[in-house]
């Protein structure tokens, strides 16, 4: 199993980001697809999460209308485009398969003037 997150960059409160992810060592398009961050010295926490087939998608309150995630099955790829952030959104980010004990490194994003 192999997660790879990119597309983490520093950006000024208010701007834009795109993240992604691509799996592979699993079969991706079976999967449940969930981005978490984890902010310093605080505990990783569930920002959203997609079902296989992209017909659900779940948001934390604090994203909610800022953040859309998406998949492309035949990418193996999980995306979490990331609108108006703020700097509470700075945070090392991750992708996760369910029930799929692996964290990859993570891309982090730093929201800052």
């Amino acid at each position: 199993v192999q997660l790879v997150e990119s597309g983490g960059d520093l950006v000024q409160p208010g701007g834009s980001l795109r993240l992604s992810c691509v799996a592979s060592g699993f079969r991706f398009s079976s999967y449940y697809m969930s981005w978490y961050r984890q902010a310093p010295g605080k505990e990783r926490e569930l920002v959203a999460g997609i079902s296989n087939l992209s017909f659900n998608k779940n948001y934390a309150d604090s994203v909610k209308g800022r953040f859309t995630i998406s998949r492309d099955n035949d990418k193996n790829t999980v995306y979490l485009q990331m609108n108006s952030l703020k700097p509470e959104d700075t945070a090392v980010y991750y992708c996760r398969a369910r029930n799929i004990d692996y964290w990859g490194k993570g891309t982090p994003v730093t929201v800052s003037s």
